[in-house]
């Protein structure tokens, strides 16, 4: 069996992480999730507005340093389960070419629910804070997310092996 990147794409409340821990429980892999690697090395330092580039720069360090550790894992044949948001064409492309360079396949998971369901979700998930929450997310930061989002095309979602969730 070859090791592959399983890449999980949606926009926020989408169910991504939900959906990695299940492909982890059915098929084994590695999951990474950018979430906490987020709010573990960063999270005490957040500042006290939302700051995009601040986040943006925190997340391509780790993201760059998660696929890094999921290539060595892979070259040893375990797959990752890359919970890794995938909100830009452009990432999950360069994250696959990367993957493919290494001699591991790819898979696209698009984790893919209407935005009113996502944002409900998001709410329950701040209120309950189970096993999927990292940190509260608020409608601004929602809306924000939706105008960076792009889902994956239909010529993408064939080029990556792609499955709708």
């Amino acid at each position: 069996m070859t090791a592959t990147f399983h890449l999980v794409c949606g926009s926020m409340g989408a169910g991504k992480t939900t959906h990695a821990l299940r492909l982890v429980r059915e098929m084994g892999g590695v999951h990474f999730s950018i979430d906490d690697w987020m709010v573990r090395l960063f999270g005490p330092d957040l500042p006290p507005r939302p700051d995009w580039p601040w986040f943006a720069e925190r997340a391509a360090r780790c993201e760059g340093l998660i696929v890094d550790h999921a290539e060595q894992v892979g070259r040893q044949g375990l797959s990752s389960i890359l919970d890794l948001a995938f909100l830009r064409a452009e990432r999950r492309t360069a994250i696959a070419a990367q993957a493919t360079a290494a001699g591991i396949g790819v898979r696209l998971h698009f984790v893919d629910v209407p935005a009113e369901e996502r944002w409900r979700r998001v709410c329950s998930r701040n209120q309950q804070r189970g096993e999927t929450y990292r940190v509260t997310a608020t409608r601004p930061m929602f809306d924000f997310i939706e105008t960076i989002w792009q889902p994956p095309t239909d010529n993408e979602m064939a080029a990556m092996n792609g499955v709708r969730v």
